[in-house]
């Protein structure tokens, strides 16, 4: 078995809750959110980051706004709609379970 691999599925499955984790912070940039998870060894390439930003914000959990930039064209920032918030809440509960779980998993 192949353990990069599977810790890479992991992160796969998490990655949309990481997305709207990072985004729940701040409203922030593609890039703000690439580097935060990045910085938590969540790797994420901009090809694999745009399509789920659409796929959430269709869905209605994130709204962007665009904003001028003095280095290049406007800029677009995410942020969590309420709608998001909720979801995220729900997620957070999600994980700890799951989280908790594994630990009583773990112990027998």
């Amino acid at each position: 078995m192949n353990v990069e691999n599977n810790k890479a599925q992991m992160r796969k499955g998490i990655l949309e809750y990481c997305i709207l984790s990072a985004i729940s912070i701040d409203s922030c940039y593609a890039s703000d959110i690439i580097n935060r998870l990045k910085e938590a060894k969540v790797i994420v390439v901009e090809g694999t980051l745009y399509p789920l930003l659409t796929r959430q914000k269709n869905a209605g959990l994130l709204s962007y706004r665009w904003e001028e930039s003095q280095q290049g064209p406007p800029r677009k920032y995410y942020e969590l709609t309420a709608q998001g918030k909720e979801y995220l809440s729900e997620l957070d509960k999600s994980w700890d379970e799951l989280v908790k779980s594994i630990k009583l998993i773990r112990k027998k």
